[in-house]
């Protein structure tokens, strides 16, 4: 009653709703017969109290407990908060499981939800159950964990009614399980317990009226684990199947689904003898009229069902035996009857259908027609056949049906459990029980009776253990254990199944000849009616009953009770199957003699370890005949007992399924459908059970964390048990109301509702006084804020006033000055203007008068002018006269006296003497002229030649001129039809002309128009041009909006590059992480081969006697062998030849293929091989004829080299004898055992092989120390004739004094010359002589395999069992062998002979340079007397070349003291990084100076075998794995750094680079080795995440890192873990410790700066992974406090980056989604514009995740508010177009594709010290 007080909220009774929502608008006082009540649709309610039981309506809880995970963590626990709260998890938070206590509530959603995959079961693996959410993968995991740490076996029982989803969750437990434990073999019997479904539903389900795939049997699978908890098989026990379905369906309904897959599929070829059809054609199918399922393909369905029993072992032609079996079911029932009287009945002649059945079952169509119209009866005296009506012939017909149905389905089901059976010995097991829920229909016959007698045994068994686990807690606690009073619904099984009974009654009726329905109800009435509370009968009916069930009451009929518990068969249509030719169907029939109910499965006897035998046992007749007869009830009691002994001997979990809606809505939720169910579920009763006792429980620290704010200072002790108990007495008086446990209080109902308003009220108390404070402080400041604008106001209106007035002043004496100025102006300007007028009379008075001067004088002057000009005219005209007289007179006396001049000039012309004188200069004159003459004549023929010169460019420009004449005429052509055209254009002109006229005339009328136009055009100019202005506007608006998306296109066009360039790194990442995730497959299928290897070599004891053999690297990377293929097939042959194969092996055909096909591949290579060799010899030849050329050497000289030559061909003779005896020993056939390894000849042959190989190697040495000695010499003294050589000599002159001694120094170099041409020419000719043996070598070799070829041809044409067989078959792959062998020998030494060449130069500069430099330091007498020999030349000591030495049988000590026992924490410590790695390597240097490939080969392969061992030995220990990988890392930079490639040495000293590897290439070796620091890698990730994984939760989540932020809400029967920091419990300290430890570690082995960002970036995926993971799987965990300490976690987190500079290690990022999910917590959630700023920010998060986080969130205090539905909607729409993964969980176990940065090392090798504590003393530094 104090609860009901003012604005308290109630449930009342609702007829539609079954409840509502009110609250009290007036407190409620004792005697009240009515309370006042506010509806939440907005209406008042008077609400009347029953005035007999007086009871109160039901209180609500909190809002802060509404969608609890727990229904028991409820304050209030009764019907209406449990309906309440489930409908909010359901419909709001979409969430559709929840606890009740130990019972899982699963709502069928009636949609696909992604919350079963492969990533939530991983989720859930390894969790406490009342850690996560609930789930189905929950209840599965407890089981799993409590199996594995109880030793007990488990249950899980699925119940609920049909269409609930019980079979979808018995589906998914065994998932888990599947998924979970995986197979203990390699047969995936997962796999086939999962393949197990579909055959199960197929031949079980069907379609009704509430559920598509409704069960219509109950099943029990019993999963079996071995020790160490693997799947090894699985048992299923089924009940009750509905066997009347398979002859009659209700409307809307289906039969079996297996039928109507047969008649969708009837068309395949294999199916066309079935002759069937459409399922409307049958009357077993057609019933139901839905032979369609929405959304259900039913041919789809037949394949999948035809896979799983392909899978299950059921072979092909079991198969097709099933389907005729079921074709024949269905032909069956068209089978019709015709009556001829009452009592008899007939099949029509040759019936169909009847024929049809009869085919496919082998049975005689006229015993079978006979049958099924008559029946035998036998008395004790006599049997007689007697007919039957038509009537008891169809109902004899369905029963043969149903009978042939259930047969069958007990036969699959035993097929199954067959092909699940396991021969490995069961440990233990896990049990799901799939089975029907508490039915009642409108009609309830034997079936339902069935049902609810199985859920009254069921729901007894669920009480008992939840009151067993009730009084486990209280005595665990310590407290009182006080009787509670429960529904015992032992008087209802009493009433069923006891002495009397109503199953006892019904199998006595069954016995009677006579008996029948109406007699058994008859006595059910007599026996139990006014006897039992629980029975009664109806009204209006006598041939009813009613139960009073702990569900409810249900009413069943009495009408075919007895025929379903007879389920008769008439005996001789059985015998007529039983010797059907058909050979399956009799099968179906021989498990009669054993006890097994037409109703069940399997045997009635307990299956629990091992399976019934598939063939039955053989018993008496008459007990065969006693068993028959047993009924269906008592055979389904018998089966319903020994279910309930398996489930009492296990520990049970509970999953109850609810159909939120009859019409398969999803996420719509009937309230009073669910009501109906939960009560029948044993839900509510649970609920009243948990209500009696203390359902309320809490820890004294959770207590204390909660309350604390109802707590005084002075009341907070040191002993919190004790403050808790001082603190509760005072609070509640009550003490009945709780009870003090050892570590946990209890709490009757509703005290935790109490305690909850007391602090939410002293909550809400400190929020009035915190918001009133604020209030007043807020207002005093706004008063200040006011006050002080006052002030400021007031100041500067006074001011603004000031200096108004002032301006006031200043604006006057400016007008009395303007006006004063003004004034003046006016005068001044009048006086100016008056004087003006009079100066411009003035002035033109003055012009007038002197104008009038200035044209007198102008006057005066003209008229002298003129006078002037006349007077001189007049002068000149009288000079002109008188000289013209003058020149007159003058003319005349000069011709005068000219003519007296004339005449005496003749008279003298005519007198000699005139003549004399003229011929005496006429001489003179002629010579003179000759001369000219001649001159002109030379002058004429320079002219002559002149114009010959001119008469040839004449014709030349002549011709110029004739082509341009032509050209001329040509235009002119082209003139005259010019002008052709010209006078047509003139006439055209004329008619222009005309044109123009009229067109003139026209201009003068447009004119007229124009000006009009004109003015009309300028207005519209006017408009246009401000139009103009408004375009321009628009113009630039448009170019800057140009402008701008130039600039968004180039911004987009770079976001598109960065974007593309992200996608490629990311597809770059992608094909790395695949790379590196197939390594990880490899090693860890290496591993299982080892594991596999090593259980091998346990199972075997006895080593086998003969040669041992370890394959080193047999374990290693498939890239290891790649080294070079010429040394790993060297090295595999003679390993397979030292194997001992005493036995003889059968010929392998596919091994002669292979043979055969390397044979001609090997054939190839020699003639290549034979190519090469001839063009050697050709270039030996060439190089002969030159040498002969030279001149002869001394005598001396040719007998040293003849005697080597000959010695050489003595030994060649000796190897051809050798290799001809080989060859004789193989030709022997007569003896095949002969040639057997072991074998004498064998071992003669193995002996000579190695002899061979031992001379081959002397040979070799001796060839490369003649080659290295001449080469030195010839590259020591080179010849002299060459202009270089010259100058060089010169130099030398220039120093030498002694001409003497020059030339003898010259003469003993052409000698030293000569001896060493002479050399060179004789090891040419051994080269030929080797190379010719060679040739013959090959060429024999190329026989000898000829033959063998023919010899393996034609004996594989003999027969299999031949002796001989054998011996070849080892014969040719022995010959195989040692051609492959001599091959690679060959291949190897021409490889050896180059690289050899190479390192000759680089010896014989040296040599050469110490030989010049004696040469000068001896005299000519020495050079001449003593005779030159080949020398070793001496080497000086050298510094350390940072190699180190070891001999070969010291590899494995090597190894196993720097690898094997090697402790990482000592290394790491006191010695240098890396030091291993650098040990290796220099190792490997002084290989590779010795060009030795073995030894390199075995060093590199043992080194990594021994790596791998050490991480499988301690791959748990994080120092090993890094140090390690650090090492390895370290090892594969030096094989980089030193390998003499260009890329790697930019870094390196000239030291360094002297310290190159010369000889070998290892960049195989160099892949090898960093897919093994790939390994290693995933093996140290791996290893941090089992360590870190266990914090995380509890740190980043659990912990409170921010005391007394987080509230800690009540908790149900499902306790969490503790949030409060317990001793044992992790916190972020502990997290950041870790990741300090883990940092120190890798920096103290040495490990790249890169490389450890990669791993830190690595871990801090794994820590936000996990932990949004577990946020989105944990309701409690998604409130605003809880954002707030994962955002302080983080920040945290980030903090220890910055301390240890690895900010840029990308590990922030990985933190993202996190980060973000905790500001989803955090910000606002009710506008639209939160919507918009939540799908901006949470760009990381999918929209899944949003989604999810949404639903979760849930207040911790009753201030915050719950998310809207509407606002999630809001935010689905908004992201609805974001292309995420629909995937809901991070991928927790995703490894980041690993790369491993060049990073060379500036440690010189020759200064590393080997420390001796190492061990390594063997080892010597060269």
């Amino acid at each position: 009653t104090k609860m009901l007080s003012l604005q308290s909220k109630v449930w009342i009774p609702d007829p539609e709703e079954v409840w509502k929502s009110a609250e009290l608008l007036k407190d409620y006082k004792p005697g009240d017969k009515v309370l006042l009540l506010h509806l939440e649709e907005g209406k008042d309610l008077e609400y009347r109290l029953d005035p007999k039981t007086k009871e109160l309506p039901h209180l609500r809880n909190p809002d802060i407990l509404v969608g609890e995970n727990d229904l028991t963590a409820l304050s209030y626990l009764h019907e209406p908060a449990v309906l309440h709260n489930l409908r909010v998890r359901f419909i709001d938070s979409k969430l559709i499981y929840t606890y009740c206590g130990i019972v899982l509530v699963a709502i069928n959603p009636y949609e696909q939800l992604p919350i079963y995959g492969e990533d939530i079961i991983n989720a859930y693996s390894g969790q406490n159950m009342g850690d996560m959410d609930p789930h189905i993968f929950a209840v599965a995991e407890e089981a799993y964990k409590q199996m594995a740490r109880d030793e007990r076996n488990q249950s899980i029982i699925v119940s609920g009614e049909s269409g609930a989803g019980k079979t979808v969750s018995a589906k998914y437990a065994m998932r888990y399980f599947a998924t979970v434990s995986g197979s203990a073999s390699e047969a995936n019997v997962e796999e086939k317990v999962l393949a197990s479904n579909p055959i199960m539903e197929s031949i079980g389900n069907a379609k009704t009226t509430r559920n598509d795939n409704s069960s219509r049997f109950g099943k029990y699978i019993e999963i079996g684990f071995d020790k160490r908890y693997r799947i090894i098989g699985a048992n299923m026990r089924t009940y009750l199947l509905e066997k009347s379905r398979v002859v009659f369906q209700a409307e809307e309904e289906r039969n079996y689904h297996i039928f109507y897959q047969l008649c969708a599929s009837a068309k395949l070829p294999e199916f066309k003898m079935l002759r069937l059809g459409n399922a409307n054609d049958f009357n077993y199918t057609k019933q139901g009229g839905s032979p369609m399922i929405e959304g259900v393909d039913d041919a789809k369905e037949m394949a999948h069902t035809r896979q799983a029993c392909t899978l299950l072992g059921i072979s092909e032609s079991y198969q097709m035996g099933i389907f005729r079996i079921l074709a024949g079911i269905l032909h069956l029932g068209n089978v019709g009857f015709t009556s001829r009287d009452a009592d008899s009945c007939t099949i029509p002649p040759k019936h169909e259908p009847l024929c049809i059945f009869c085919d496919l079952m082998g049975v005689d169509y006229e015993e079978m027609c006979h049958w099924l119209c008559h029946r035998k009866l036998a008395t004790a005296t006599e049997t007689y056949i007697k007919p039957i009506s038509k009537l008891q012939a169809t109902n004899a017909r369905d029963a043969l049906a149903k009978h042939i149905y259930a047969k069958l389905f007990n036969w699959i089901v035993d097929h199954v459990n067959q092909a699940l059976h396991s021969a490995v010995k069961q440990h233990s097991f896990i049990g799901v029980l799939d089975i029907y829920g508490f039915e009642t229909f409108e009609v309830n016959s034997f079936e339902q009776f069935c049902i609810n007698y199985a859920n009254e045994k069921l729901q007894q068994q669920f009480n008992m253990h939840v009151f067993k686990l009730e009084q486990e807690e209280y005595m665990k606690e310590q407290i009182p254990w006080t009787l509670i009073d429960f529904y015992d619904n032992q008087p209802c099984i009493n009433l069923i199944e006891s002495k009397l009974g109503i199953l006892d009654l019904l199998d006595e009726e069954c016995k009677m000849p006579k008996g029948t329905d109406d007699t058994w109800a008859q006595k059910l009435y007599n026996t139990h009616l006014n006897k039992c509370t629980l029975f009664e009968k109806p009204r209006l009916s006598n041939k009813a009953f009613i139960i009073q069930h702990f569900a409810d009451k249900v009413e069943y009929q009495c009408e075919g009770f007895l025929e379903k518990n007879k389920d008769t068969v008439f005996e001789e249509q059985i015998k007529v199957l039983k010797s059907s030719k058909f050979k399956m169907l009799p099968e179906l029939f021989q498990d009669d003699e054993k006890a097994i109910s037409p109703t069940s499965a399997t045997s009635s006897g307990r299956t629990l370890l091992t399976r019934a035998p598939a063939k039955p046992t053989k018993g008496r007749p008459g007990q065969m005949a006693k068993e028959h007869k047993k009924t269906v009830g008592h055979q389904f009691r018998n089966s319903l007992h020994l279910l309930m002994e398996t489930l009492n001997a296990t520990t049970p979990h509970y999953v109850r399924c609810i159909k939120p809606n009859d019409f398969k809505f999803p996420f719509t939720f009937d309230e009073k459908r669910a009501v109906q169910q939960l009560r029948a579920c044993g839900v509510l009763e649970t609920i009243r059970i948990s209500a009696a006792g203390f359902p309320s429980r809490w820890t004294y620290q959770e207590f204390f964390s909660r309350y604390r704010v109802l707590m005084k200072q002075k009341d907070v002790l040191s002993d919190r048990k004790q403050t808790c108990k001082n603190v509760l007495e005072k609070l509640i008086l009550d003490k009945d109301k709780y009870q003090f446990g050892k570590t946990k209080i209890f709490f009757r109902a509703g005290q935790v509702a109490y305690l909850e308003k007391l602090r939410a009220d002293k909550l809400r108390a400190a929020c009035i006084r915190i918001q009133k404070t604020i209030r007043g402080w807020l207002l005093r400041k706004k008063y200040l804020r006011m006050r002080k604008a006052a002030i400021t106001v007031q100041r500067y209106v006074r001011g603004y006033q000031a200096r108004c007035y002032a301006k006031f002043l200043r604006r006057t004496k400016a007008a009395t000055i303007i006006q004063k100025y003004w004034r003046m102006y006016v005068v001044r300007r009048r006086y100016k203007i008056r004087r003006a007028a009079t100066i411009v009379l003035q002035s033109y008075l003055r012009g007038f008068l002197a104008r009038n001067r200035y044209r007198k004088i102008l006057r005066e002057h003209k008229a002298v002018i003129i006078q002037k000009w006349v007077r001189g005219w007049l002068a000149r005209m009288h000079y002109k006269r008188s000289m013209h007289a003058i020149i007159y007179l003058q003319c005349c006396f000069r011709r005068m006296m000219a003519k007296r001049e004339l005449k005496k000039l003749k008279i003298e012309a005519r007198s000699v003497e005139r003549y004399k004188k003229l011929h005496i200069g006429m001489e003179n004159k002629i010579m003179q002229l000759q001369r000219k003459v001649d001159e002109q004549n030379k002058d004429y023929k320079c002219l002559m030649e002149k114009l010959t010169n001119l008469e040839g460019i004449y014709n030349s420009e002549t011709e110029k001129l004739r082509s341009d004449l032509e050209r001329l005429q040509l235009s002119e052509e082209e003139a005259k039809v010019a002008t052709g055209r010209v006078l047509s254009l003139q006439e055209e002109i004329a008619k222009l002309r005309k044109d123009l006229e009229q067109t003139r005339s026209e201009k003068k009328y447009i004119e007229e128009h124009a000006d009009r136009y004109k003015q009309e055009t300028e207005q519209l100019v006017s408009n246009l041009k401000e139009e103009n202005t408004l375009l321009k506007q628009e113009k630039e608006s448009l170019n800057h909006r140009i402008v701008e998306q130039a600039k968004e296109m180039t911004e987009t066009m770079e976001k598109k590059l960065v974007e593309e360039t992200k996608q490629l790194e990311l597809d770059l990442n992608d094909e790395r992480l695949r790379y590196q995730n197939l390594l990880n497959e490899f090693s860890r299928l290496e591993e299982r081969y080892d594991d596999l290897k090593e259980e091998m070599t346990l199972m075997v004891h006895v080593p086998k006697p003969g040669h041992k053999r370890t394959d080193s690297t047999h374990s290693s990377n498939e890239s290891e062998y790649t080294f070079s293929s010429e040394i790993a097939e060297m090295e595999d042959i003679p390993l397979r030849t030292e194997e001992p194969t005493e036995k003889k092996v059968p010929l392998d055909m596919s091994l002669f293929l292979k043979l055969q096909k390397r044979v001609t591949e090997l054939e190839q290579e020699k003639q290549v091989m034979q190519d090469e060799l001839d063009r050697k010899e050709e270039q030996v030849l060439r190089s002969k004829a030159k040498e002969e050329e030279r001149p002869q050497i001394r005598g001396a000289e040719l007998e040293y080299e003849s005697l080597k030559r000959q010695e050489l061909e003595s030994e060649n003779k000796k190897l051809k004898n050798e290799l001809n005896e080989l060859r004789k020993a193989l030709s022997e056939k007569s003896a095949p055992e002969v040639t057997a390894p072991g074998a004498p000849a064998y071992r003669v042959l193995m002996e000579q092989l190695t002899s061979v190989s031992e001379e081959l190697d002397v040979r070799k040495e001796e060839v490369l120390i003649l080659r290295s000695q001449l080469v030195s010499q010839k590259e020591a003294i080179q010849p002299k004739n060459t202009m270089t050589d010259s100058t060089i000599l010169l130099e030398d002159v220039q120093k030498m004094k002694d001409k003497g001694e020059i030339a003898q120094a010259y003469i003993g170099l052409k000698e030293t010359n000569r001896l060493l041409e002479s050399q060179l020419q004789s090891q040419k000719r051994s080269h030929e002589n080797e190379a010719e043996a060679l040739r013959g070598e090959i060429q024999s070799l190329k026989e000898e395999n000829n033959r063998q070829q023919q010899l393996l041809a034609q004996n594989l044409q003999l027969p299999p069992e031949a002796r001989i067989e054998a011996s070849l078959q080892h014969e040719i792959t022995r010959l195989t062998n040692e051609n492959l062998d001599l091959m690679e020998q060959l291949e190897k030494q021409d490889k050896t002979v180059r690289k050899l060449k190479k390192q000759l130069k680089v010896f014989a500069k040296k040599i050469g340079e110490l030989e010049v430099g004696q040469m000068e330091n001896i005299s000519p007498g020495q050079i001449i007397d003593e005779p030159i020999r080949p020398v070793n030349i001496p080497r000086k000591e050298k510094d350390f070349q940072g190699m180190l030495e070891y001999k070969k049988e010291d590899e494995q000590k090597l190894v196993k003291n720097l690898i094997l026992e090697l402790k990482p924490r000592g290394v790491a410590v006191n010695l240098i990084p890396g030091l291993p790695a650098y040990i290796l390597f220099m190792c490997v240097r002084h290989a590779d100076y010795l060009n030795d490939d073995q030894k390199v080969r075995s060093l590199l392969t043992s080194t990594i075998n021994s790596i791998k061992k050490v991480l499988k030995k301690r791959g748990d220990d994080f120092e090993t794995v890094s140090f390690w990988l650090s090492n390895t890392c370290r090892f594969l930079h030096c094989l980089k750094q030193y390998s003499g490639e260009e890329g790697f040495m930019k870094h390196n000293t000239s030291r360094q680079n002297e310290h190159c590897l010369t000889n070998f290439d290892l960049a195989e070796y160099r892949q090898v080795l960093s897919d093994l620091a790939i390994q290693i890698y995933q093996q140290l990730v791996r290893v941090l995440e089992n360590i870190l994984q266990p914090m995380i939760v509890s740190g980043m989540l659990e912990h409170e890192t921010i005391q007394g932020v987080s509230g800690v809400k009540p908790t149900g029967l499902r306790k969490r873990t503790s949030s409060i920091a317990d001793e044992g419990t992790y916190t972020l300290d502990s997290i950041l410790r870790q990741l300090n430890s883990f940092h120190s570690v890798m920096c103290q082995h040495g490990m790249d700066p890169e490389l450890i960002k990669q791993v830190v970036k690595q871990m801090f995926y794994i820590v936000g992974a996990i932990t949004l993971n577990n946020l989105l799987l944990r309701k409690d965990m998604c409130s605003w406090s809880k954002g707030m300490q994962i955002r302080y976690n983080v920040s945290q987190l980030e903090e220890w980056l910055r301390d240890k500079n690895l900010m840029n290690s990308g590990a922030k990022e990985t933190l993202e989604p996190l980060i973000q999910a905790a500001q989803l917590l955090q910000v606002k959630k009710k506008t639209d514009d939160d919507a918009e700023a939540i799908c901006s920010m949470c760009n990381a998060l999918t929209t899944a995740q949003i989604v999810k986080v949404l639903n979760l969130y849930t207040p911790v205090n009753e201030f915050e508010e719950r998310v809207s539905v509407s606002f999630i909607r809001t935010i689905q729409m908004r992201l609805r177009d974001r292309k995420d993964s629909p995937q809901l969980l991070m991928d927790a176990k995703h490894i980041f594709p690993v790369t491993f940065p060049f990073n060379p090392s500036s440690l010189a090798l020759e200064t590393i010290q080997i420390p001796a504590s190492l061990g390594l003393g063997f080892i010597s530094r060269v």
